[in-house]
C-alpha cells in the first residue's frame, strides 16, 4: 500500500485544508496517509471523519518542533493518545511559546525597523486554532511592503543574525520523544539529514524513547536513505518516510509525492512496531 507519513495542513504551514489533503491523497492513489502538523492535532479528526467512506486510512500524527545545542530537531509522532494529559500539555506549552515569540518578533520589527504588521495578519493564514510559526511572519511581513518578497524576509529579518529575532522557547527533542513515548506512541526523527550530529543525537534519543528514522524524504538523495536506513538497522529502529508536503510544487506534477517514493513495506514495518508497542505495555 502506497503511503506518505509527513503531511501539513492549514492547521500549521501547509497550503490544503485536512479535506482537501485527503481528496488529493486519494486521488493520487495513497492508501494511508499521516496529517503531522508543527505542534498540532486539530486537523486529525477532520480529516478522520471526512475520509470515513473514502479508500483512506487517516494516521494519527505530528511534528514536534525542538531545539538542542543550536540545532532545531524535528521529531514526528504516530499513534499516540491525543487525549494524554502530559502530551496536551506538550502541545499547549508549544502553541504558547510560538504565540510569545510571533507577539515579540512584530513588536520589534515596528521599534526598530518600522515595519508594522498586526498578530491577526498572521493567525488570520492559519486556520482557527492553528500553529503560526515563520512562515506566516515572512509573509506578513512582505504584504506589509517590509521586503519584496518572503525569501528577502528570512534573509532580513528572519533569522538568528537578525536584531528583530527572538529565538522561540521550545523544548528539547528528549522531551519530544518521551512526551510522545510515554502517550503509546511512536517517536521517529524527522529528516535527520538536516542535523550534522543526527547519529550521535539518535543513541541519546533511544534513551527516552526513540523507536524510528525518516530516511525516505524529498530532500533525502539515494546515498542519503541508504545512510539512515543503515543507521535504523544498526540501532534496531525502525524507518519511515514521507514527502513533508506544504504545498503543490510547481516544478512536479505530483502534488503528493509520497506515492512515488516511499516504499510499500514502510506502512508494514510502522504497524508492526505499533503492534510491538502495544503487546510491551
Amino acid at each position: 500500500m502506497k503511503v506518505d507519513l509527513h503531511i501539513h495542513t492549514s492547521y500549521s504551514d501547509g497550503a490544503f485544508s485536512p479535506e482537501k489533503i485527503v481528496d488529493t491523497a486519494v486521488d493520487v492513489g495513497l492508501g494511508a496517509i499521516a496529517i503531522t502538523d508543527h505542534d498540532n492535532v486539530l486537523s486529525f479528526d477532520i480529516a478522520r471523519e471526512y475520509a470515513k467512506d473514502k479508500p483512506i486510512e487517516i494516521l494519527p500524527g505530528v511534528e514536534i518542533n525542538t531545539l538542542y545545542k543550536g540545532y532545531e530537531v524535528h521529531i514526528l509522532g504516530y499513534f499516540m493518545d491525543l487525549n494524554n494529559n502530559d502530551f496536551q500539555k506538550l502541545i499547549k506549552a508549544q502553541q504558547q511559546a510560538r504565540i510569545k515569540q510571533t507577539k515579540e518578533i512584530i513588536a520589534l520589527l515596528a521599534k526598530k525597523e518600522g515595519i508594522r504588521i498586526t498578530f491577526e495578519s498572521i493567525t488570520n493564514q492559519v486556520a482557527k486554532g492553528g500553529s503560526i510559526g515563520r512562515p506566516h511572519l515572512a509573509k506578513a511581513i512582505t504584504n506589509a511592503g517590509g521586503t519584496l518578497s518572503v525569501i528577502d524576509a528570512y534573509n532580513k529579518y528572519i533569522n538568528d543574525n537578525s536584531s528583530v529575532y527572538v529565538q522561540r522557547k521550545t523544548v528539547t527533542p528528549f522531551d519530544a520523544v518521551e512526551v510522545i513515548y510515554d502517550a503509546g506512541g511512536i517517536p521517529v526523527f524527522a529528516h535527520p539529514f538536516d542535523v550534522d550530529i543526527a547519529d550521535q543525537l539518535t543513541k541519546e534519543m533511544m534513551n527516552f524513547g526513540l523507536r524510528g528514522l525518516e530516511a525516505y524524504h524529498r530532500k533525502h538523495s539515494p546515498a542519503i536513505i541508504e545512510y539512515f536506513s543503515t543507521l535504523a538497522e544498526k540501532y534496531g529502529l525502525i524507518i519511515t518516510g514521507g514527502s513533508d508536503f506544504h504545498a503543490p510544487n510547481p516544478n512536479n506534477g505530483n502534488i503528493i509525492m509520497g506515492k512515488n517514493f516511499v516504499p510499500d513495506w514502510i506502512y508494514d514495518e510502522l504497524m508492526k512496531e505499533k503492534r510491538r508497542m502495544e503487546l510491551a505495555r
